[in-house]
């Protein structure tokens, strides 16, 4: 077919506007519940092979910093809250599945993206209500009434579409049943920020332990991972935008019988990240990162300025663009306070802040810091003496040209 003179170049030029509009930047993060990473490693997964192939895969880790004052426990809800807030449970207060006293003045990835952008769209497909109502703390004044946009949950609840039976089948269809609405409303509606949660996986593991039908689940959770990266791939090759997905798990399993969790072995702390993130820094690529890193990406994705009081408390490094330092660490000989860091670039300089109040844990008010030293970011080291009276907590926080990475010490730093 020929086409008139006049039409070609009005196609090219229209072809030509479509590829330089800007993308607009979406992103859902999925936790498959339960999958130690020696699992997911073994089991058949083509699905979450094609995601790490756009991006990467890397062995993380759960439970905070073990035998110290961050180590939490290995939990499910106390893992997709380190997740939301980027935080240990010593600051989020999660403890255990009962979400009994949650401090939420350390906010969830959702009501950071709504302070800065009301007019953006978020959403949640779960096998579990309380993610929304009680972690995410959807409609309660101490969240500062966060709605989310869209919910599909609660089917737990509903034993008349979903009758409980002793084998758990009931979670697989109500996982299910999710999957299926989160594919067609991601590729219809697209939100600007969902999550998914599935939950068939821990519930066989707990079950059957380390067997056949704990990795059957596997690769069915791997199915339905597929069904809502084909949603995505529809979107981005269909409309400007740049998608960013990030799969996890919230912790492993013991390594006697792979039924239970909760501890601090090895195998219980051992998780994974998988993600179609193409910008993934030395730090994802060469490091074992945490589940609290996964909320300053989501954030550094979706260009949120997370405001400075609240940037200080999170423990989370992005795993995605320029990274300035990791693993800050801290120790105490008499009046000296030693930190050392491990340096991610060859140039730069690192504020050293500190300060011996904890307001921010008990009211959400910024803490009285106080900058004790600036030096080069490769020098991975700095040191100063503790003023009269000692303080029994020190927070201290190193600000680099990216970002901020802290650690506690003291008697104070006890999480209970």
């Amino acid at each position: 077919m020929r086409l008139n003179n006049w039409l070609l170049p009005a196609l090219l030029f229209c072809m030509s506007l479509a590829q330089g509009q800007p993308r607009e930047k979406k992103a859902v993060f999925i936790i498959l519940d339960g999958i130690p990473a020696d699992v997911i490693e073994k089991v058949k997964t083509p699905h979450l092979d094609q995601i790490a192939k756009v991006g990467g895969y890397t062995r993380a880790y759960v439970g905070g910093g073990k035998d110290t004052y961050s180590e939490t426990p290995t939990i499910s809800a106390v893992g997709y809250n380190s997740l939301l807030t980027g935080t240990w449970v010593n600051k989020h207060h999660v403890w255990g599945n009962d979400i009994k006293d949650p401090n939420y003045h350390y906010q969830t990835i959702f009501r950071f993206l709504k302070a800065q952008y009301p007019q953006k769209k978020t959403a949640i497909f779960s096998t579990w209500l309380d993610n929304r109502t009680k972690l995410i703390g959807e409609g309660l004044a101490e969240t500062g009434n966060i709605s989310l946009d869209y919910h599909f949950d609660g089917f737990e609840l509903d034993t008349v579409q979903f009758p409980h039976d002793e084998a758990r089948q009931y979670i697989h269809r109500i996982d299910e049943h999710v999957t299926r609405e989160a594919a067609r409303y991601l590729k219809t509606a697209a939100p600007d920020l969902s999550w998914v949660y599935l939950e068939y996986t821990d519930d066989m593991g707990h079950k059957h332990g380390d067997s056949k039908q704990m990795y059957q689940a596997v690769e069915t959770a791997d199915d339905q991972i597929g069904r809502i990266w084909k949603a995505i791939e529809y979107r981005q090759q269909n409309f400007p935008e740049d998608w960013l997905i990030l799969i996890t798990t919230d912790h492993g399993r013991d390594p006697a019988t792979g039924k239970g969790h909760g501890g601090q072995t090895d195998r219980e702390r051992t998780t994974w990240i998988t993600t179609n993130a193409r910008d993934l820094n030395a730090y994802f690529r060469q490091y074992q990162p945490g589940i609290v890193d996964i909320m300053p990406t989501l954030a550094r994705f979706l260009d949120i300025d997370i405001p400075r009081a609240q940037a200080m408390e999170i423990d989370g490094i992005p795993l995605i663009g320029p990274v300035s330092l990791i693993t800050p660490s801290v120790q105490q000989q008499g009046q000296q306070i030693q930190i050392s860091w491990k340096a991610l670039e060859d140039r730069g300089q690192v504020k050293v802040w500190v300060s011996q109040t904890n307001h921010f844990k008990d009211s959400g008010q910024a803490d009285d810091y106080t900058l004790v030293g600036e030096v080069p970011l490769q020098q991975e080291h700095f040191s100063f003496e503790m003023k009269k009276p000692v303080s029994n907590l020190y927070k201290i926080v190193l600000e680099g040209p990216h970002h901020w990475a802290g650690q506690w010490i003291g008697t104070g730093s006890n999480p209970k």
